[in-house]
């Protein structure tokens, strides 16, 4: 299930500002809605179903309602919307007096690009942190669903999975799901929801990894008002949320060391205390947990409790890695073609003979998460109706048609770094130094060609800063060679500004 996309209410009374920050915040993936005014802005939230806006971001002074003033105001009609405050250079002090009185953040002008990102990206976790995930419930009494409905693979491994997901479905019991990264293991808990009687009640889900440690604890046992600065009023926790259902306890391994204690008698006795609280809740929770961990690694590093192991590791499922079970590769290409086509609207008809040897000999370290990322990639880009090796990414082919990563007759070196040890005058160090120059290069020349040398956009897809691309590009002498082919393109002024 796809994450939606955060939607952010900006409000700001010169159109110039609006229309910038709009324009940033939507090419960083944000819906964005504008309001002149904060009169507009507190009718908009108020008019909108709770939880409709992610983070509002308001200029300080505005003539009417300011900032303040509405600040003041969504932290009573709604007090956990995170908002940031705009203000001008020499407000600053009006604007920690704006955090005091509940505000996120604030944003002293002129700011850039990261700053906005860093503290959108926190007030957006936090908002999303604050009410629960769930996932659609099945009604009451409706029929179990089959477990390949929404697992494909057609592997040994897989085959395994699943009878043991059809046989401990039913069972109340604790199930600790392990595997890499990307390997599917929120799928097998929603597997495991769906498949039991509680698949009428809630699904909750808790990515451990992504709450700060000082607050797992409000997260997971709720909260008392006033039980921290903050706590503006009593809030449930996600045991409370799955009361009846399933929670399902995604990256475990995260959870602090001292947390875990609660943990475990919450489990075990099914009954915990909400932080400042001192009323004993009691609930009826299905748990599963996963992590990518090796949790006893973690157990002997005094990083997990021992007792806490045993208790979730009842019944064990593990999800080996898709470059273990490349039978899986071709089924899985075709179910996620199937959904970037229908999500896309385009109708390409899958991958030719080449191509397909080429993915299924890939080793995939990004698991599946990284082949519906590629499947949708190529869809969107696809121009005929069969998907061909030379449009796969360089990382899957190499010029003469073999697999980058296997060995041959010079060691198995990587070609980037292979020819700097052919000239056999270079020491380990410099070639070292001239193989990192060539990958580089490449890479450079790469993100230019797929972004018509336009540097502002490169400098995105290489997590760089445009100006340290640009120094990049002076140093290997690229960015002369393409403004004489006429391929640099200036970025618009908008982007310049930010």
């Amino acid at each position: 299930m796809t994450e939606p996309k955060p939607r952010v209410l900006v409000v700001d009374d010169e159109p110039n500002l609006r229309k910038v920050l709009a324009a940033m915040l939507q090419q960083a993936g944000h819906e964005v809605v504008t309001e002149a005014d904060g009169e507009s802005a507190l009718a908009r939230v108020k008019s909108s179903p709770r939880g409709t806006f992610d983070v509002v971001i308001s200029d300080l002074r505005m003539p009417g309602m300011d900032g303040m003033q509405l600040l003041r105001a969504l932290v009573e009609e709604d007090p956990g919307l995170p908002v940031i405050i705009l203000t001008a250079h020499g407000s600053v002090d009006t604007a920690v007096e704006a955090v005091k009185a509940g505000a996120f953040d604030f944003l002293e002008k002129p700011f850039d690009r990261a700053q906005i990102d860093k503290i959108l990206g926190k007030a957006i976790s936090t908002r999303r942190l604050s009410g629960p995930r769930t996932e659609p419930v099945a009604a009451p009494g409706a029929a179990a669903p089959s477990v390949d409905d929404g697992m494909v693979g057609r592997s040994d491994a897989m085959t395994t999975v699943k009878e043991m997901i059809r046989t401990v479905a039913a069972s109340p019991s604790t199930v600790l799901i392990t595997g890499e990264s990307g390997t599917g293991k929120e799928l097998v808990a929603r597997a495991l929801h769906l498949g039991s009687e509680r698949r009428a009640m809630p699904f909750i889900r808790v990515n451990c990894a992504a709450i700060p440690s000082t607050l797992v604890e409000s997260e997971l046992f709720g909260h008392e008002r006033g039980a921290f600065t903050g706590a503006v009023s009593a809030r449930q926790g996600r045991f409370e949320l799955a009361d009846g259902g399933t929670l399902f306890l995604d990256e475990v391994s995260e959870i602090p060391l001292e947390i875990q204690v609660k943990l475990l008698r919450a489990i075990q006795e099914s009954e915990f205390e909400r932080v400042g609280g001192v009323k004993t809740l009691r609930v009826d929770v299905r748990l599963i947990a996963a992590t990518n961990r090796n949790l006893e690694d973690e157990i002997k590093d005094k990083r997990f409790r021992e007792d806490l192991y045993y208790r979730l590791n009842v019944v064990p499922i593990h999800l080996p890695p898709l470059r273990e079970r490349p039978e899986d590769v071709e089924p899985l290409l075709e179910h996620f073609l199937h959904r970037s086509n229908d999500r896309l609207g385009k109708d390409v008809k899958g991958f030719d003979a080449d191509a397909l040897e080429a993915l299924r000999g890939y080793n995939w370290q990004g698991n599946i998460r990284e082949l519906e990322n590629l499947v949708e990639r190529m869809v969107l880009f696809a121009s005929a109706d069969l998907i061909g090796v030379g449009e796969l990414p360089d990382s899957f082919t190499s010029v003469d048609g073999e697999h980058d990563d296997e060995d041959d007759d010079e060691g198995g070196l990587p070609r980037a770094i292979r020819l700097p040890l052919d000239s056999l005058g270079l020491d380990l160090k410099e070639a070292v130094k001239a193989g990192s120059r060539r990958i580089e290069e490449a890479l450079i020349r790469e993100a230019l060609a797929q972004t018509d040398a336009n540097v502002t956009r490169s400098a995105r897809k290489l997590g760089i800063s445009r100006r340290s691309l640009q120094s990049k590009m002076k140093e290997l002498g690229l960015r002369e060679e393409i403004q004489k082919q006429g391929g640099v393109s200036s970025p618009g002024a908008t982007e310049d500004e930010l």
